[in-house]
């Protein structure tokens, strides 16, 4: 199987629902040079926005060459949010990254993330980040301000859905208080990158 021919680096999941904080968390992680923490880029079929380049926010691939590419099993995940439009991480993307004895981090959405472990088993580390209670999701993307009420309701439904997977990570931790949670991820990953290759 492709998951025997990582390199020296670890492959590490986070996952959470929207708005639970996620995106800061990885943000505080990828300043500790000791845990050699690189971002996995991923592929989408979406047009680059602005000033985006292809190969550092994105691959951006064709939907023809997207399709291509799961036929030949070069996914290590994707998924497909609407018609036409698909986001995945590329096998390649992480050995690229592994290869060069770096820690690879995927920030996927949870049903990526449970395909991820499927795959690489336990030579991944699936990190689940909760929020302390859906009532306090739900306020943290109203005090966002950027979606409407519909889109809120929306996020806070498939949290639910989400919260119940939970259980398919290595592990939890629950972003109340932000520097605790990042202090008690970064133990985590400290703890699976140090330890004996399997």
């Amino acid at each position: 199987m492709f998951c025997n021919n990582m390199g020296k680096g670890k492959l590490i999941v986070i996952s959470a629902p929207s708005g639970t904080g996620k995106s800061t968390i990885i943000g505080e992680l990828m300043k500790d040079a000791e845990l050699k923490l690189e971002f996995s880029i991923s592929a989408t079929t979406r047009p680059p926005r602005g000033a985006e380049q292809h190969g550092v926010e994105y691959y951006f691939l064709t939907l023809e060459d997207f399709k291509q590419r799961i036929e030949n099993d070069e996914f290590a995940e994707y998924h497909e949010v609407y018609e036409g439009r698909f986001y995945g991480t590329l096998k390649s993307e992480i050995k690229r990254i592994t290869d060069k004895g770096h820690n690879v981090v995927l920030d996927l959405d949870v049903l990526g993330g449970i395909d991820v472990k499927k795959i690489y088993g336990k030579k991944a580390l699936a990190v689940f980040i909760k929020p302390p209670s859906i009532e306090t999701l739900r306020q943290r993307l109203l005090s966002r301000g950027t979606d409407s009420i519909e889109d809120i309701n929306n996020r806070v439904a498939r949290a639910e859905y989400e919260l119940s997977l939970a259980d398919q990570y290595d592990t939890c931790v629950v972003n109340d208080v932000l520097e605790n949670a990042v202090a008690e991820t970064r133990e985590i990953i400290t703890k699976f990158i140090t330890k004996a290759r399997v």
